[in-house]
Parts: structure tokens; sequence; C-alpha cells
């Protein structure tokens, strides 16, 4: 047996293991639950486990318990953006919270306040903000209580607000339900969200991945810089080799082709900071274990990133640029305000393309891998039939391996396409009128 066999058999191995001992530990926890009355008990509730997607009280002892396993929900749940950096679902690292209510001010303290227990769930509010799926909220009700004080488990009800039918987030305290509800979002309500009584600027997982991947990239690339001071006219060997092959690729295959050769050193710092900014989170996604970080797969950050794009292409457009939007030249004059609505919707459509191009990919790959880990417990049915599990983690571990595979390639094409196209866009704004 060569070495690659060995290895995967060895991963195998684990992966059995490891899903056999969490269906194990999920059976049991199951178990424990429902052999015990989860009401309150000196007027707190000590229960690790929320009741997900009931529309049951929070202070029932039947939500507790007996929930099938949500194959889509968790994938929802490990991709999205938290106040936790949660590892395995064990292992949760504090971060930053700095929010700002309405009326009461500034809140500045670590997220380890709330004491992230299973799914992200807090099992303590602080100053009427408590931790549900890893994101801070905020109790609505003014006789709650500030402090840092025990919580019970959260929940779901549906409530009207502002005239319509609402899924909001419940929580028990002292046998009472409580409404928590999300932070403010920008997206006018079109995708759930909207302004509520508290904005989060907090240093979230995806925050605090970015970071990392910049301070990564920056001691990489001066590591590189002094190396090629070091050995200023000798072949390239090591890091300085690998780096230089992406660059001298980069340089001869996307900005000379599409900017030209006397333009495109203007614009190569630009096109290799998006490329490597934008590869190195998607690599540092598919790292295992690592909370399925899903930075570039975060519409915000791929809007922000598009927007960039746009105002560098339309800063430096010139004025053959311009007079083909507003006034294309060499076609009929009952045309040109038709084909100038056109190229103004192309000045939207563009950065849009891209934001939605980049989240979308990097979303669907991070989805699908969880869906297949999600194995295990659909055919161990979430601990009930051990058996089941392991032919689920055999499954999962092929299809993972294979699935993450794909990803590694897609990581790369993603960076490479996102900065094809605006090389592709400086291009068109900077062309000159005989070209």
């Amino acid at each position: 047996m060569n070495l690659a066999k060995r290895s995967l058999f060895i991963l195998l191995a684990l992966v059995c293991s490891l899903s056999i001992s969490d269906i194990q530990a999920q059976h049991n926890h199951d178990h424990d639950h429902s052999g015990h009355d989860h009401s309150h008990h000196d007027g707190h509730d000590h229960s690790d486990h929320a009741s997900h997607d009931s529309h049951a009280s929070p202070c029932d002892a039947d939500a507790h318990h007996d929930h099938e396993y949500d194959p889509t929900g968790t994938a929802i749940h490990h991709i999205s953006d938290g106040n936790v950096f949660t590892i395995l679902d064990a292992f949760h690292i504090p971060l930053p919270c700095i929010l700002k209510h309405n009326t009461e001010g500034w809140s500045v303290f670590s997220s380890s306040k709330f004491g992230a227990g299973h799914h992200g769930d807090g099992h303590y509010s602080y100053n009427k903000y408590v931790l549900h799926h890893g994101n801070v909220h905020r109790i609505v009700e003014s006789d709650f209580p500030t402090g840092k004080v025990e919580v019970g488990a959260f929940g779901h009800s549906t409530k009207m607000v502002d005239g319509k039918k609402k899924d909001v987030v419940t929580m028990c305290y002292n046998g009472k339900v409580y409404t928590a509800e999300p932070r403010s979002t920008l997206d006018a309500g079109l995708l759930g969200g909207g302004m509520t009584s508290f904005m989060d600027f907090s240093i979230t997982k995806h925050v605090a991945s970015m970071i990392l991947v910049a301070l990564l990239l920056f001691f990489i690339f001066r590591s590189v810089a002094k190396s090629y001071q070091k050995r200023e006219g000798m072949a390239p060997t090591g890091l300085q080799s690998l780096m230089e092959t992406f660059v001298v690729y980069i340089r001869d295959e996307v900005a000379i082709p599409f900017i030209g050769e006397h333009k495109y050193e203007k614009f190569l710092p630009f096109l290799l900071s998006i490329f490597f900014f934008i590869l190195a989170l998607n690599l540092w996604g598919q790292v295992p274990f690592l909370g399925s970080v899903n930075v570039t797969g975060t519409i915000s950050v791929t809007m922000i990133l598009a927007i960039i794009v746009a105002l560098v292409v339309n800063f430096n457009g010139n004025a053959h640029y311009w007079s083909h939007i507003f006034w294309m030249p060499g076609v009929p004059v009952f045309l040109k305000p038709v084909l100038a609505l056109v190229e103004i919707m192309g000045l939207v459509i563009k950065p849009l393309t891209l934001m939605l191009r980049l989240a979308g990919n990097i979303t669907a790959g991070h989805i699908a891998i969880l869906s297949f880990i999600g194995l295990i417990f659909i055919f161990g049915e979430s601990g009930k039939f051990v058996a089941g599990g392991v032919i689920g983690a055999v499954l999962s571990t092929l299809l993972t391996l294979f699935m993450m595979a794909i990803e590694i390639v897609v990581a790369f094409i993603q960076a490479y396409v996102f900065t094809l196209l605006t090389a592709s866009y400086l291009g068109v704004a900077t062309e000159e009128h005989h070209h």
C-alpha cells in the first residue's frame, strides 16, 4: 500500500471515529434532555440546547428535544458571519463587540461575556444583548434586566411587524418569553433585514479573517521583497519563485493584453492586490475545521470590492470612454439617448455581476461541502443509528474530498476571473481613440 492509499485510509478511519463519537455525543445529548424537565429552576434555564426552526415557546420543555436535523439551516448557520469564531462547533474564540444603541449609546465588550455554547447560543445576556447563532441580538422588552444575567433557550415565533408577518427570535428568562431583535442592516428589508434599535460595528469572524489574511500577505510579500534585495540578479528560489510565477502571469496574460504595454504598469499593483487578496481569502475558507469562513461568499464583502473596482475604472476613464457612454459617435442622433441609457445601466451592471459571481460561486461550494458532511447525521438519524452514521461518514468523506479539490481550483479561477474582468474594464476606460 503506497503512501497516498495509507493517507486516505487513515483519513477515512479518523473521520469515521470522529463521526461515531459525535453521533454518540448527540444521542447522549438528546437522551439527557429527554429525561429532564427544562422548566426554570431557581429562575434560570441551564439548558445548552437551543430550539431551532420551532415556533413553540422556548420556555416549553417539549421545544428542546425531538427535533430533526436540518441540513440547510445548519449549512447557512456555519457559513454566516458571527461575533464569535467557532471551531468544530466546540471551541469559541471571543471577539470584540462594538455596539451602538439608538438611545443608550455605545457598548464595547468581549463576546466571551455571552458564554457561547451549542450552535453559538449564549448562556448569558449582557446589558440586554444576547448571542443567538453566533450573532448579537438585543432584547426589546424594557423589563428585561441589565448587566450580566443567565438566560434560557432560544426559539422562533411569528409576529406582526409593521403590518407584515415576520419570523422573530425569542428567548426564555424566568419563565417569560422575550423578543430578541437582530442588528440593523442596510438592505431596506429586501433580504429580510432592516433598521432596528442598534447597530453592530464589531470585529466579526469575517473581519478578523480579512485582517489575518491581510497580515499574512504583508509578511509574505515583505519576505519576497527582501529576497529580491538580497538575491539581486540571481534566479528566484522558494517562496520568491512561487510568487513571481503568479505576478508574471497576471502581468503578461491579464494586464498587458487588456490594458496595453504602455499603461499597464499604473494598474498592475491594483490588479495584483485584488488577485492575491481574493485568492488568499478563498484558500483561507478551504482550511478544514476553521469555522467554514466564507468571507468572499459574503455579499457585503464582494459588493465593496466591486464598488472599489467601479470607482477606479470610472475615475481613470478618459474622454473617449465617457463620450461612448453619453453620446456614442457613429450612430444616428435618435439612437444616442437610448444607447446612453444602456451604457449608464452598464456602469451598474458590471460591478453587480462582479459582486454576484464571486459571492455565488464561493457560497455554493461551502454549502455543498457542509451538505456532504451532513450526510453523517442524515444516515445516522442524528445519533439514533450508529451504523448509518458510519456509512454516511464514508460517503461524506469521499464526496467532501472531491468537492474540496474542486473548490481549490474554483478559488484560483474566481480570483483570476475577477482580476481579468477588472483589467478588461480598465482597458476599455483607458483606451485611446485610434485603438
